[in-house]
């Protein structure tokens, strides 16, 4: 257990957080990603390894169907492993997103050369991670991916606690805790 000093002004926000088949499939990038979540100063509230059947795909992204890409992001996101997290922080999903960069790699690369997707990213739809755009997609999306999961409990009972107090890093769980709490 780590034991790290988090003390935030503002309410904690969550977000949903995916790394996707492409950079599972490689365990040193998935290893590099989950450091940068780390480094960044994100609390991984859950972590999950998954694999989607191509209808839980076809659900998550229905709101795409009939555009261009729909196809291939459906076939991409149910082709191997994929693993989820609930991060928290002030301003989680703008946090997350500017960590992750431009949805195109390509621009990833030329206006923000840092960023997750502009170093692991190989296409488009192979742009290695997926984020909240909004509160509201990200309370959807957690519920989405982690359905046991209550992000109004979570806020109300869980947050203040992490927020004014020391969380701790769990290495075997690989997500951080309250401590005494296993």
């Amino acid at each position: 257990m780590v034991l790290t000093t988090l003390r935030c002004a503002k309410a904690l926000q969550l977000t949903l957080a995916v790394i996707k088949p492409d950079a599972v499939a490689h365990p040193l990038i998935l290893e590099a990603l989950h450091q940068k979540i780390l480094e960044n100063k994100f609390i991984i509230v859950r972590s999950k390894d998954l694999i989607w059947q191509r209808q839980d795909s076809e659900r998550f992204y229905a709101e795409h169907k009939g555009r261009f890409f729909y196809q291939r992001l459906v076939e991409f996101m149910s082709s191997g492993p994929m693993r989820a997290y609930i991060l928290a922080r002030e301003n989680a999903i703008s946090q997350w997103r500017e960590l992750m960069g431009p949805t195109k790699v390509f621009r990833a690369r030329y206006i923000a050369p840092g960023t997750i997707r502009a170093l692991y990213g190989l296409t488009d739809t192979r742009n290695t991670t997926h984020g909240s755009d909004s509160v509201e997609s990200a309370q959807r999306e957690i519920a989405f991916f982690f359905p046991e999961f209550s992000v109004e409990e979570w806020m109300k009972q869980t947050e203040p606690s992490f927020r004014k107090g020391h969380v701790e890093y769990d290495q075997q769980r690989r997500i951080h805790t309250l401590p005494g709490e296993h």
